[in-house]
């Protein structure tokens, strides 16, 4: 009977693909910290000695804005501009200072890569700085940009990796964006505290798009680049990612991206421009105008990134499965499959799900009811008895939301719906 009624109401099914919550729970989500809460945009993080310093590309603050925090969640206090003779005379102008990248070096010396208005050209390119101070003030190096591919629309957003070996990189990209023409990220060897570039430049990804503020992570098994994408001046901006067993590639880019609008529920409008700095990650975030510093959680469940606060979904009938069954071909639904008949004492579908860190967290559940009235199932967490998810009418092959606050441990988490009053199919589960 349920899929004689189920094939009735499939014609009501296109437009109801990924509706929002029809029941929402008090969330339990952390979203990220507006940290600070004036422009301040591709942020560049590091901490050293107990103290956290950010530098931001140039505005009001002047060509190189730096703050400093006792924690990486603040207080944050802007301290001014570490550069305050602008960029290198030699070859750049004032006016396109951007995306800074400032590294500590071994020696005590700091060495700040920038993007900088090529003079001769009127394109961005890289250059490099050093300092003895993280405060500065920085000086610029040399008479000629570090890197400067004119022919491919020039050079930006520079970022230092350092291998587990100890070798220095810069990963960058070319402008293509400038002279519509595809843009890439590149790795480029680098020598002398990253003032000297050894051998030639290694293509990563390349995009027709935007594809800009390359950060590059090493984990156990893989490396792990993170990009953004979209336009920077609106919520449209994002944060993805790639990942390879070799810094020669391939890459593979991540299925769903890893931060946006709608996954932090719009609590960060365009997060990107994303610092990875242990076990936070800093983006801006697109504010009246400005891109305000937002931090947040970062941890790795298989050496692949989860950012808290950021949906994650794990697809129903990829779980275990006790006493139900998969059903294919549902309309509308995620991937194409649900989990269906959920009816019976012994019936459960269970999960295993990703905590960056202990906490609270909101458990988002795709689903469908065709019964009489509201349905639910029982909720059990880590073997723990967690209450219970309600389900509203919402007739079959119309995919809506519940959501429920859950608690879950760091690290690996399971979650099972087991049978409860009427019926529902589960098509998926977010944790936020």
């Amino acid at each position: 009977m349920r899929r004689l009624l189920a094939a009735v109401l499939a014609v009501f099914s296109l437009s109801a693909v990924l509706s929002p919550a029809v029941h929402a729970a008090t969330t339990a989500a952390v979203f990220p910290s507006e940290i600070i809460g004036e422009n301040f945009p591709d942020p560049d993080v590091f901490e050293q000695n107990g103290t956290w310093y950010a530098y931001a590309t140039n505005g009001s603050r002047g060509t190189l804005p730096v703050a400093t925090a006792p924690s990486a969640n603040g207080p944050w206090t802007v301290r001014g501009d570490a550069m305050p003779g602008g960029p290198s005379s030699a070859w750049a102008q004032p006016g396109r200072t951007w995306a800074p990248d400032v590294y500590p070096n071994a020696d005590g010396t700091y060495t700040l890569t920038y993007t900088a208005w090529h003079k001769a050209s009127g394109r961005q390119c890289i250059g490099v700085a050093t300092a003895t101070n993280p405060l500065g003030p920085f000086q610029p190096v040399g008479t000629a940009p570090l890197i400067c591919p004119l022919d491919l629309g020039g050079a930006i957003d520079a970022n230092t990796f350092v291998a587990n070996d100890g070798t220095r990189y810069l990963v960058w990209k070319n402008d293509g964006n400038a002279i519509s023409q595809p843009s890439t990220l590149w790795l480029t060897r680098t020598a002398n505290n990253g003032q000297t570039l050894v051998g030639g430049n290694t293509a990563m990804l390349t995009s027709s798009g935007v594809i800009e503020a390359p950060d590059l992570v090493q984990r156990g098994s893989q490396y792990v680049l993170f990009f953004s994408g979209g336009g920077y001046n609106d919520c449209n901006y994002l944060t993805s990612y790639a990942t390879s067993t070799s810094l020669s590639g391939p890459w593979t880019t991540a299925y769903r991206p890893l931060m946006t609008t709608a996954t932090f529920d719009s609590h960060v409008c365009g997060p990107g421009g994303a610092d990875v700095v242990g076990g936070k990650v800093f983006v801006h975030g697109w504010v009246n105008g400005g891109r305000h510093l937002y931090v947040a959680d970062i941890g790795y469940a298989n050496d692949y990134p989860v950012v808290r606060g950021s949906r994650v979904r794990y697809e129903a009938e990829r779980g275990t499965l006790n006493h139900c069954v998969v059903r294919s071909n549902a309309a509308g639904a995620s991937d194409g499959k649900v989990v269906a008949y959920i009816d019976y004492a012994d019936s459960w579908v269970e999960n295993t799900v990703f905590a960056p860190v202990a906490g609270g967290y909101t458990l988002h559940v795709g689903y469908a009811n065709g019964s009489a009235s509201t349905a639910s199932h029982g909720l059990v967490v880590n073997g723990n008895n967690a209450g219970s998810v309600s389900y509203p009418v919402t007739g079959w092959d119309n995919w809506q939301q519940s959501s429920v606050s859950v608690t879950l441990n760091a690290g690996w988490n399971t979650i099972r719906l087991t049978k409860g009053t009427l019926y529902t199919e589960v098509d998926y589960l977010e944790v936020q």
